[in-house]
């Protein structure tokens, strides 16, 4: 049994610290950080995995390090999201995404979906999972949230997101619900900037805090908070993440939650513009949070750590504060994270995805494809398909830069259609809207693929222009927000896929080829 009388003040400060790295070894600078510096946990991204066995590798090595310092086994988390946010695809089973299971409308799935994660992540170490996404995503031109929302309907989100919650927790990882009190109306990306959500505390109520509410009955793990204004709840200038009324107000007094508490990343410019990475960590456990991510930056991550140091050290925070948030830590890391250091497997396979969980995901992503506008007719065999692909070719916190083999080309091809796959930019070049163009003229079938094109207008009006051309039969289909629709123009037939990963792909593939009725129910508004 951890105890916090066992550990001196400095490594208690340090279990309030979650750090990242780069690359798929720790660096010198990680090693210290974890031996000496005492941090409590570590955060994945998809720099840091390769595929299950290093992953698996990579955990027990730290877990070494934590076990020769401080001796308290750390927190390993990760983004495995599924569909459009997930840190690792090698050797895993991706799940759908959370719009792709809200268009479902199966919390059953919500709950399988999770196990099956959970169980690969334990495999490789991870004992912590930032998901799900409780967001209620009702603005359609929310620039960060969008398809890692189960939908727009609260009561749907609490739903799906607390059947979630319970696949990862049973199967033995951490869940976070996250961004609290609720990301999903805002137009602005905290990564960049510091939104509000201006609405009073009634609406907050019936809409923001319904899922977390549920998650928080239901006993959540995790919360992760937003970087965002609040208002109706904290009339200063203080964004969630630092604001006492928020954290420890509205989410441990009125809503009666235990657990851990953890702040987005604090190198995000809402708070690293605003207030610096240092000063934020410190606000942010003033506030009431138990955990302070620092994601990338090594002098970043030791200017938190000393301001924590130095805050208590001037009274600024008390040891019984610290004292808190590490009783917290160390029962949530007796439930999950001693059982992942134990029973990390540094010779497991290449690959933990099996048939059965292929074959699941694959039955998630045919559910979910979604007939939103006009009379789908299936594509001809023997004429010509064009496919118009958008791919992201500038990374983004967002938006990662992944090239797709299994596109939508590729699965119609493998149905045994001809194929003229065009591949453009999300933000398509003036030769690459002339090419495709010319392409179109000559006539036929043509599926133009949307991928954020309501935040792209480049994008929106190629595919504008293609939807007038005399002699085309045009299909749209987006692979990201659903929202695409109302920037596209006179497009008669759309579909909703919500992802453009693999198992989506050869779904939508087979409902154009009319091997598939879409099944899918919209689960977020459009314009």
């Amino acid at each position: 049994m951890m105890e916090r009388s066992k550990l001196s003040l400095k490594q208690k400060i340090g279990q309030l610290l979650m750090c990242g790295f780069p690359g798929t070894e720790p660096t010198p600078e990680m090693e210290e950080l974890i031996r000496d510096g005492g941090i409590g946990g570590i955060i994945y991204f998809r720099r840091n995995l390769a595929e299950p066995a290093q992953a698996a590798a990579l955990s027990a090595k730290l877990q070494g390090f934590a076990a020769e310092g401080s001796g308290v086994p750390l927190l390993i988390a990760v983004d495995q999201e599924g569909g459009m946010v997930t840190r690792i695809e090698q050797g895993v089973s991706v799940m759908p995404g959370a719009m792709a299971l809200g268009a479902t409308g199966d919390a059953d799935a919500a709950y399988e979906a999770a196990k099956v994660t959970a169980a690969e992540l334990l495999a490789m170490g991870i004992n912590m999972n930032f998901a799900p996404v409780l967001d209620v995503n009702n603005n359609p031109l929310n620039p960060v949230i969008g398809v890692r929302s189960y939908g727009g309907d609260p009561e749907l989100v609490a739903r799906l997101g607390t059947a979630a919650v319970r696949g990862y927790q049973e199967t033995g990882v951490a869940a976070t619900v996250k961004h609290f009190p609720g990301h999903g109306d805002t137009s602005q990306d905290s990564h960049h900037e510091l939104p509000t959500v201006p609405h009073d505390r009634g609406r907050l109520d019936r809409l923001e805090l319904v899922p977390f509410r549920e998650a928080v009955r239901q006993g959540v793990d995790a919360v992760m908070t937003a970087h965002l204004l609040f208002p109706a709840v904290e009339p200063e200038p203080l964004p969630a993440t630092l604001s006492p009324r928020v954290l420890t107000g509205l989410l441990r007094e009125e809503l009666g939650y235990g657990g851990v508490i953890v702040t987005d990343c604090l190198e995000m410019n809402a708070i690293a513009g605003h207030y610096g990475v240092a000063e934020g960590a410190v606000l942010a456990v003033e506030a009431g949070a138990d955990l302070v991510l620092v994601s990338h930056r090594i002098e970043l991550q030791r200017a938190a750590l000393d301001a924590l140091t130095a805050a208590v050290e001037s009274g600024r925070l008390s040891e019984e504060r610290i004292d808190r948030s590490v009783d917290r830590l160390l029962a949530l890391k007796a439930r999950r994270a001693v059982q992942a250091a134990e029973g990390t497997a540094p010779l497991i396979g290449r690959t933990l995805a099996t048939p059965a969980s292929q074959a699941f995901a694959e039955r998630i992503g045919e559910a979910s494809v979604t007939l939103v506008a006009g009379e789908l007719q299936p594509l001809e065999r023997g004429r010509r398909v064009l496919v118009v692909w958008p791919e992201v070719r500038v990374g983004s916190e967002v938006d990662e830069v992944l090239g797709r083999k299994e596109s939508l080309g590729h699965w119609l091809a493998q149905m045994g259609f001809v194929v003229r796959e065009e591949r453009i930019g999300v933000r398509p070049t003036e030769e690459e809207r002339q090419r495709v163009l010319r392409l179109a003229r000559e006539g036929g079938q043509a599926v133009a693929v949307s991928y954020n094109a309501a935040f792209e207008p480049e994008q929106a009006a190629l595919i504008r222009e293609l939807a007038e051309l005399p002699g085309l039969r045009l299909t749209a289909a987006s692979v990201r927000i659903p929202s695409d629709l109302a920037v596209l123009g006179r497009v008669r037939v759309y579909l909703a896929c919500y992802e453009n990963t693999p198992f989506a792909m050869k779904a939508l593939a087979r409902v154009l080829g009319g091997e598939l009725a879409p099944a899918g129910v919209l689960p977020a508004p459009i314009l």
